[in-house]
């Protein structure tokens, strides 16, 4: 095997292949009716970016923080850190110039979006060095994280933010990440606790539980809020409950592969490799799209 250099391992670090997650900060220009807005567009690419870089940072705190329980992981070991082609020392560094680097043009862009990133990445790093270890609130930590990405996304383009957009963010972080913990403990069997303590106190049953309150609970949401009296005002069309089988669909499919296909370990690699649900996540993007802007007429 080719052995990286510094330089590829510090990218992959910075691990690219989770970046489309900061898409949330599109959310906001969307639903707002500014996706056609150059200037909103400008910033919200801006942001994204922004993120982008964050969430890098976060990533290698991260790494640095669990790399002696990434070894023991038969996926995680594969990382950089934990295969020791990068040291602590300099992905700390690294960590330290990208992150001050993200947060200045977060400030430049928008002081109000320079804060919620910086938000994000004091939650992060709070999450890495303890919430991660309490049981709920490390998956509710993800969540919230989530959630500060969109509400950023609307604070960039200075939008009124829909309460209705935090709760199904919310709702939808929360499913993926409780999937995410139940496919670690199958994963690693017995030796779940050894790589990470926090996953002797969940079970699968109890994962389960979990899981199907919250992929109830996101469903009804948006579709209380694509029927909402609200909605139909907000965007002049009732039209907004066509898109509502996306979801359903979705989150069914989400469970079928977790539970008849051992996944959920990887939200990313699930959606590229599993094409029925990435076709229900592209059709229900365009499909809203095309009802809030109406491209063919009203």
């Amino acid at each position: 095997m080719a052995t990286r250099s510094t330089a590829a391992s510090l990218f992959v670090s910075l691990r690219p292949d989770q970046w489309h997650k900061n898409l949330i900060v599109f959310a906001a220009l969307i639903f707002a009716v500014k996706l056609l807005d150059r200037a909103a567009l400008a910033n919200a690419t801006a942001a994204f970016f922004v993120f982008c870089a964050v969430s890098g940072v976060v990533y290698l705190i991260n790494d640095v923080s669990d790399r002696e329980q990434d070894r023991l992981h038969p996926i995680k070991r594969q990382r950089p850190i934990a295969a020791g082609e990068i040291s602590p020392g300099a992905a700390l560094t690294v960590a330290a110039l990208l992150g001050g680097a993200a947060l200045a043009a977060g400030f430049w862009l928008r002081p109000a979006f320079g804060f919620a990133a910086a938000a994000y990445l004091a939650l992060m790093m709070v999450y890495s060095r303890a919430l991660k270890h309490l049981v709920v609130l490390d998956v509710m930590a993800i969540a919230i994280g989530f959630v500060l990405r969109a509400v950023a996304g609307g604070l960039v383009i200075d939008v009124h933010i829909s309460s209705w957009l935090l709760v199904c963010t919310m709702l939808g972080a929360l499913f993926l990440g409780l999937a995410k913990r139940r496919h670690e403990i199958t994963l690693l069997a017995g030796g779940a606790g050894g790589h990470r303590k926090i996953l002797e106190e969940y079970d699968p049953y109890l994962l389960d539980q979990m899981i199907g309150v919250v992929a109830a609970a996101t469903m009804v949401a948006y579709i209380i809020y694509c029927a909402s009296p609200e909605t139909r005002a907000y965007f002049g069309t009732e039209w907004m409950v066509l898109t509502t089988p996306f979801p359903i669909y979705g989150l069914f499919r989400y469970l079928y592969l977790v539970h008849r296909k051992a996944g959920g370990g990887n939200p990313s690699d699930m959606l590229i490799g599993d094409r029925p649900l990435l076709a229900c996540v592209v059709l229900w993007g365009l499909t809203a799209i095309a009802i809030i802007y109406r491209p063919f007429g009203a």
